[in-house]
């Protein structure tokens, strides 16, 4: 567990404390897309501990959500009071979006686990590990192998986010 243990426990403290390094991390991924590809995970322990490895084939995808209530896009439906309501809770995580919205982004990647990385404001930041479909290397791997041929994880929820949406 070594150097894991030392990078987890630097990164919960980072984000108790609000150091600057974490606030200016924060300030540019809010400039950036709202999906970005990204050469090396964040966290790395908790990464490893949903399966990423540095091989080819594997890639982490930042995503930002943003927070609160989705805005109805139309009011309409007469004048029932049931019907009058501005913002509408979502039914889904915030987790569950962003893995969806990267899963759409990257079609020829499979979505294998996503994790909380940060959030500002308005905007909360998962970080999404993808698994390629027709990478040689990752076909040979038996573990890897299973997850590419899988169609659709995300819009299935078969992620673990997705597991909790439906109970299980």
């Amino acid at each position: 567990m070594g150097a894991n243990k030392y990078i987890r426990e630097t990164l919960i403290k980072e984000y108790k404390e609000r150091s600057p390094e974490y606030k200016n991390r924060l300030a540019e991924w809010s400039k950036q897309d709202n999906i970005t590809r990204v050469e090396r995970p964040s966290n790395l322990a908790r990464a490893r501990a949903l399966g990423y490895k540095a091989k080819q084939g594997i890639v982490v995808a930042r995503a930002g959500v943003r927070k609160g209530n989705r805005k109805r896009q139309t009011v309409g439906g007469g004048r029932k009071p049931s019907k009058s309501a501005r913002f509408i809770s979502r039914h889904k995580s915030m987790q569950m979006i962003a893995e969806e919205r990267v899963s759409k982004k990257f079609s020829n990647y499979e979505v294998l686990n996503s994790y909380f990385v940060g959030e500002t404001g308005t905007t909360r930041f998962y970080e999404v590990i993808l698994v390629s479909k027709t990478d040689k290397s990752i076909k040979s791997s038996p573990g890897y192998a299973a997850i590419a041929r899988q169609n659709g994880r995300a819009h299935r929820a078969l992620t673990s986010s997705g597991r909790k949406a439906r109970g299980l």
